[in-house]
């Protein structure tokens, strides 16, 4: 099971989180316990990340089965980019386990990209050397701004060593920035929540949403990139609280 952050709220439909890669629940824990006034809120620990177990598979498939079996009533959930993928999937082959649905700055497509440089800059830090944040900082050496920052909160210092299984998410970055073949749709409400400055979900993206997820609305948040939630943070709570609020 995957390790979870909860924060106790109304009992009203809870909403579920899911981080993305290299992430984890820490970094939501702002948002989520200001969710919390008007719904239990739940965040999560994806596969081989923070506290959750390792595992031998990173696919989309195995992660929407870890969401499936967090989920004990129908939930409404929140995903950003690797987590939104799993969200979709979640969504898509689960349909029963989700009652609405919010996607921060991806879409159910495959990128082209890769996450190669941060993954080889934590594989490539001496952690051994190391005997605080700012130096683990300069191990990182030149990624870009605020990348070297979000990946020292999985840095586990007093064990030296990243709460990430490198190994699994290297050999199966692929299928990270890929999709999955996933038949059916999800008809339920769904929000494409994105940074206006981001090209993760452009508008040739919408005809393959729209037949996955054909109530599927979307929205952009002004002067925000792919990290839109840590950007604007209170412009996302916004977006967030009116969708649910308006779908409910």
């Amino acid at each position: 099971m995957l390790n979870t952050v909860h924060y106790d709220g109304p009992a009203v439909t809870p909403l579920l989180i899911a981080h993305g890669l290299f992430g984890s629940s820490r970094n939501w824990n702002v948002i989520a316990k200001r969710l919390s006034d008007t719904r239990p809120v739940t965040a999560v620990d994806m596969r081989n990340h923070g506290n959750s177990p390792w595992y031998d598979s990173q696919s989309y498939a195995d992660m929407a089965g870890d969401l499936a079996a967090t989920i004990a009533e129908p939930s409404d959930v929140l995903g950003h980019s690797m987590g939104g993928k799993s969200a979709m999937v979640l969504a898509l082959t689960h349909p029963e386990k989700v009652k609405r649905l919010i996607v921060a700055d991806i879409a159910p497509i495959a990128y082209q990209h890769t996450q190669a440089g941060p993954l080889n800059a934590m594989r490539n830090a001496d952690l051994s050397a190391v005997t605080n944040r700012s130096e683990a900082k300069e191990q990182l050496g030149d990624l870009e701004p605020g990348v070297a920052d979000f990946l020292l909160q999985s840095l586990d210092m007093k064990e030296k060593r990243w709460r990430l299984n490198l190994d699994v998410l290297d050999r199966d970055m692929a299928q990270i920035v890929g999709f999955p073949q996933v038949s059916g749709r999800f008809d339920g409400p769904t929000l494409f929540l994105s940074g206006a400055n981001s090209r993760y979900v452009l508008p040739e993206y919408r005809d393959r949403i729209k037949a996955l997820f054909p109530n599927a609305k979307f929205a952009k948040i002004p002067g925000a990139g792919h990290w839109l939630h840590a950007e604007k943070p209170r412009e996302f709570e916004a977006a967030v609280r009116a969708f649910l609020g308006a779908a409910s």
